[in-house]
């Protein structure tokens, strides 16, 4: 897997995470407008296709939630034939989304991963609402 990505501190939480999930196959964060924050993708997944079709499933997750619950969106959960696709919120305008085999603990998965998104959000809150 090469690690690539646009903003070095997300890099930084996204290596770190791949590092305490060892099937975690590769992540990304993307902006809620489909842009590409950083990635750490295989070869085999193109990370600006990635970052706009999580886009879209993240849209479509928050109406789902307003729509049953009225209430916010935190995580949607895939289960395919090879393997996990997780996209956790990341604050307001982004998105987490991490790829793990089929053979990943799940509940390991989001308890490295929640704090990982939180973080994240944290990391691309504007400077002056940091402060």
């Amino acid at each position: 897997m090469t690690a690539q990505g646009l903003d070095p501190d997300v890099m930084t939480e996204l290596r770190a995470l791949r590092t305490r999930i060892p099937q975690l196959t590769g992540s990304l964060v993307a902006s809620a407008d489909g842009l590409l924050v950083a990635h750490d993708l295989p070869p085999s997944v193109e990370p600006s296709g990635m970052a706009a079709v999580t886009a879209s499933g993240l849209a479509l997750a928050h109406r789902i939630a307003r729509t049953a619950h009225g209430g916010a969106f935190y995580e949607v959960v895939i289960r395919g034939v090879d393997g996990y696709v997780v996209t956790y919120s990341a604050g307001p305008e982004a998105s987490l989304t991490v790829l793990a085999g089929a053979e990943v603990n799940v509940g390991r998965l989001h308890l490295e991963s929640r704090p990982v998104a939180r973080a994240i959000a944290a990391l691309l809150m504007p400077t002056t609402r940091r402060a």
